[in-house]
């Protein structure tokens, strides 16, 4: 390890957070110039568990943190959502760079006082929008020249994690991101249909979207399936493109002969499968938030993009509200 390694933190050490934790540990026994020298939770058995299990210090509040390590450089901030901006803006208060994860906030006008408070304090801040960081995802990036029709399933095994916030917010925002990245235009109208099944809040959900460029994009969000489910496929001129975000792979298909040894049911689609870089896609994520840190540079998923995808996501819960109220839903579910 470099003689002067960042020093990390992480705060809230639940199931995500520990495997920020293991991470930076992981870089660090790689070489890495980072050595991981707390976690914060308020439940402070977890925090003790956590800081045995990847040789740090626990503590119980960022405050305390804050107060007992000067040295920390930047950490994750893997809480719920709720407190996203009381914690980051303390972080960066104290001269700390932050990882905020996914989603940036509650709302617009948090996302915007937590841009604010980055700026302001020249803190470099990226939001944890993973899948940018799947392999698959980074080799389809060079191939895009004009989407026009996207189908995007995510669906998930219940758990009870997440519940207080819909399925938008939990799992579609990770598409609703890649989706807004690679298609680069603005959003002409938003439909949606969402119902509540094991929670009080929205656990699928169904949106179709429509882009200024002409583009449309269907996604559906559930966390109520029997199995996992994490791909993406679009449409550009004379191409099909598949994504699986599980296996990291792209397939592309096109007219011609099969090329990459990828087996084709009709022997004039050509197809071809993209070469990818596999790794774990958090592990990809906090070396580049490390290098931009160490850098001083602009995080490659900026809080901007954070508030972009947050925006659209809100726009879709209140098309579900619309729609639930249009239908007389809660009529329905009593």
């Amino acid at each position: 390890m470099s003689d002067n390694p960042i020093h990390v933190a992480v705060v809230g050490v639940g199931t995500f957070g520990r495997n920020h934790a293991r991470v930076y540990q992981q870089l660090a026994k790689e070489g890495a110039p980072v050595q991981l020298v707390g976690v914060v939770d308020s439940d402070t058995a977890r925090a003790d568990a956590v800081a045995q299990e990847f040789g740090c210090r626990a503590f119980g509040s960022v405050e305390q943190l804050i107060t007992t390590h000067r040295q920390v450089q930047a950490a994750s901030v893997a809480v719920p959502t709720s407190q996203h901006l009381s914690i980051a803006k303390g972080l960066m208060g104290a001269g700390i760079d932050v990882l905020i994860e996914k989603p940036l906030a509650t709302s617009l006008a948090e996302a915007d006082e937590l841009i604010s408070c980055a700026r302001r304090l020249g803190r470099v801040a990226e939001v944890g929008h993973l899948e940018r960081f799947n392999p698959a995802v980074r080799a389809t990036v060079p191939i895009i020249t004009k989407p026009m029709f996207f189908e995007v399933h995510r669906l998930s095994v219940f758990t009870p994690r997440s519940l207080d916030v819909d399925v938008v917010l939990d799992l579609m925002i990770h598409d609703l991101d890649i989706v807004l990245s690679f298609v680069n235009s603005s959003v002409k109208e938003i439909r949606a249909v969402g119902l509540p099944i094991l929670s009080g809040k929205v656990d699928i959900a169904n949106v179709r979207m429509e882009f200024e460029s002409g583009c449309v994009a269907n996604f559906t969000a559930s966390r109520v399936s029997t199995e996992r489910v994490r791909k993406l496929r679009f449409f550009q001129p004379r191409q099909y493109v598949s994504l699986d975000y599980g296996r990291q792979d792209v397939l592309v298909f096109k007219v011609g002969q099969s090329e990459g040894g990828a087996p084709s049911i009709n022997p004039q689609i050509q197809v071809t499968k993209v070469p990818t870089i596999q790794e774990e896609p958090l592990h990809a994520e906090l070396k580049s938030f490390l290098e931009a840190v160490s850098q001083r540079s602009q995080a490659l998923v900026t809080l901007e993009d954070g508030r972009r995808a947050l925006r659209i996501a809100l726009d879709i819960v209140a098309a579900i509200r619309e729609h639930g109220a249009k239908v007389q839903l809660d009529r329905l579910q009593r």
